[in-house]
């Protein structure tokens, strides 16, 4: 029978930086606090945040008898990135689109899992992709913690990483603890977001984060927030480059994030002159699909 030890090995050694295991469990707290955020208007207009609250409380309910959360990291910070005069592309959409990338690994590890396990075990992965609670369970693993910008931090390596998901009625020999919280008193991520979005340590309001304005919205950002934009185009990753633990992070390994010279390279000049067919081409195996043509020109008559 594979042991825990076995599946994080093989983890490390397909690409992923980081794998544990979570036994599953209700997650009561967490849902109390998510009950909370949504009450309080915080996921915006993200209305399918505060669906299948029952499956975002107990994945058995995505897996019939499920035992066990496999949470792995992936890598996305570049070796190169974008000239800061140009329009600010957020780091995790410089290469192809992570839902992809991160859904075939998986499944290559379940593969792997599967082969030396009864031929019942059943399981799903999932990348950002169904209502799973990726940080509480990467944190519940033994990953990292969730920093006060509410990203999952790892130690010495930093935030900058892909989180996905094995469900599976396989039950580990061996469950991860929890990692105590390893921020402190910085606040660094607090002081240096620039819309006021982090209103207070581990309490992000969507309404005024530029990710959520410049990738999810669909409507004109508001004057207030639009003031503030700066020359950020889609998303945002204040929060993040201030933060002290990501000093170490390192370019990432996947081949398929890293991004072409051409994507590097486009000026402001070059979005105002892009075209339907222009950007498909470029963005075609992009999470920037998610905004749109039609988004990045309107975040583009905005920005300064």
């Amino acid at each position: 029978m594979i042991s825990a030890n076995d599946i994080k090995k093989e983890a490390l050694a397909m690409g992923f930086d980081a794998c544990g295991m979570a036994r599953v469990q209700p997650a009561e707290g967490e849902m109390e606090y998510l009950d909370r955020w949504l009450d309080e208007g915080c996921a915006a207009d993200m209305d399918y945040l505060s669906r299948h609250r029952e499956l975002r409380l107990d994945p058995s309910g995505l897996v019939e008898q499920a035992q066990t959360v496999i949470s792995v990291a992936l890598n996305y910070y570049p070796a190169k990135h974008r000239a800061p005069s140009d329009p600010y592309i957020a780091l995790y959409a410089y290469g192809e689109d992570y839902h992809k990338v991160m859904r075939r690994k998986l499944k290559q590890l379940w593969q792997f899992i599967s082969k030396q396990l009864p031929p019942e075990a059943k399981a799903r992965c999932f990348v950002d992709s169904a209502p799973v609670l990726e940080r509480y369970w990467a944190v519940k693993a033994g990953l990292g913690w969730i920093g006060k910008n509410s990203c999952l931090i790892i130690p010495g390596k930093g935030s900058f990483f892909f989180l996905g998901e094995i469900v599976t009625t396989w039950q580990a020999d061996g469950y991860d603890l929890p990692m105590r919280d390893h921020c402190g008193s910085c606040m660094r991520c607090v002081e240096h977001c620039p819309s006021g979005a982090l209103v207070r340590p581990h309490h992000l309001d969507a309404r005024r984060c530029f990710s959520y304005l410049t990738i999810e919205n669909r409507n004109a950002i508001p004057a207030e927030q639009a003031a503030k934009l700066g020359n950020r185009l889609y998303g945002c990753d204040s929060c993040q480059l201030a933060c002290p633990w990501n000093r170490f992070s390192c370019a990432a390994k996947e081949e398929a994030f890293r991004p072409t010279e051409e994507f590097l390279n486009l000026k402001i000049d070059d979005f105002r002159r892009m075209n339907e067919e222009e950007y498909n081409r470029i963005f075609a195996k992009s999470a920037m699909t998610r905004a749109g043509l039609d988004g990045l020109k309107r975040t583009l008559h905005q920005i300064k």
